[in-house]
């Protein structure tokens, strides 16, 4: 007899979800203080980004050599671990803080996705591999001698959203959504009992019945 599939992890169950529904689940558990900034997208809009997340803070400074620069930068890629998401507060408007080696790095070394409130540049080929990249622009200006990563698996900050260690994060086309890590299984749970009431609610409609009562029956729209 056959082994029987591992069970699928939570990333995996998350990654199978979508931002609405989820949003959805940490509203009705008073949480809306959850989505990050809608400027920040996906280079292409069927990329997905699901798991745990791994935090960097970076900090311009023209004072840092080149060498040094990339030093640090090929550190930061070295540090993300595999299976999970790298979600970087860049603190930098002007530069890229991703490019296309790195991105290939990361998919190579296992990483799910890279989350930045900066630039990328390389875009052409990132979308050529399907590397998850979510970003707020494109430019070709680069961090050398300009940037480097301060701080990793600490707390850091989308505007008002705090995202911390042993959090989870889902980003589609939709927005980025950040789960607090202690209920992040619970949330995922809910997440796709509700997208399974939506296909009954849905089949409902699509064979006749009135949408108001598809509601009434199912308590889900």
């Amino acid at each position: 007899m056959a082994d029987a599939p591992a069970p699928a992890s939570l990333a995996e169950r998350l990654a199978r979800c979508y931002t609405g529904v989820v949003y959805d689940v940490l509203r009705g558990r008073g949480i809306t203080e959850c989505i990050l900034p809608s400027t920040i997208v996906p280079l292409d809009r069927a990329m997905v980004a699901a798991g745990p997340v791994f935090t960097v803070r970076g900090l311009p400074d023209a004072t840092v050599p080149a060498h040094e620069t990339l030093l640090r930068w090929t550190e930061l890629l070295s540090r993300s671990p595999r299976g999970h998401v790298v979600m970087v507060q860049g603190n930098d408007a002007e530069r890229a803080l991703m490019g296309e080696l790195s991105a290939e790095t990361l998919q190579f070394r296992g990483v799910r996705g890279y989350i930045v409130d900066g630039g990328c540049r390389d875009t052409g080929f990132i979308r050529k591999i399907g590397f998850p990249v979510f970003c707020d622009k494109a430019t070709p200006r680069d961090i050398v001698g300009a940037w480097v990563p301060v701080a990793y698996d600490e707390p850091i900050s989308y505007g008002q959203v705090v995202v911390r260690p042993g959090d989870y994060v889902l980003a589609d086309c939709d927005g980025i959504v950040v789960i607090p890590g202690e209920i992040a299984e619970g949330v995922v749970s809910d997440a796709l009992a509700a997208m399974s009431t939506e296909d009954k609610v849905r089949a409902a409609i699509l064979s006749g019945v009135d949408p108001q009562q598809a509601y009434l029956d199912h308590g889900k729209f």
